[in-house]
């Protein structure tokens, strides 16, 4: 895999705002660095993907940075909504949040098999609190 097929299968998935996961491979594992939980399978990632950006909140990500190199990709990002429904123990608050997000991605053979979620929860809580 190249550098630009990294860079292009990762900025396909954040341009659709995580709608298209043609892209992700049918093993893929999402892991919530906090916590530890693991989402697997393209089905997995959906419904994890569903409930961050629009059922814990009506939220987006505005991309930084994008650093790439052969089958591995960096985000940096903001994750940037409104709370509306329980995360972290949090219930909905209909505050703005603006929260620092870094997912780190390992593809094979064009597809997204791995990314590691780096979601900054003490900014939430304060944000929130």
């Amino acid at each position: 895999m190249s550098v630009e097929g990294t860079r292009k299968a990762v900025e396909r998935y954040l341009q659709s705002n995580h709608t298209d996961l043609s892209m992700m491979a049918s093993d893929v594992v999402f892991t919530n660095m906090a916590t530890g939980d693991m989402f697997r399978g393209v089905e997995g990632v959906k419904q994890m993907i569903h409930y961050v950006y629009h059922v814990a909140f009506e939220a987006r990500a505005e991309v930084k940075s994008i650093v790439a190199q052969d089958g591995k990709a960096v985000l940096e990002a903001d994750f940037v909504g409104k709370h509306i429904g329980e995360f972290a123990g949090v219930k909905p608050t209909g505050k703005q949040v603006r929260v620092p997000l870094c997912v780190t991605y390992d593809l094979e053979n064009d597809k997204i098999k791995r990314g590691r979620v780096y979601w900054e929860v003490p900014a939430f809580l304060k944000q929130v609190g």
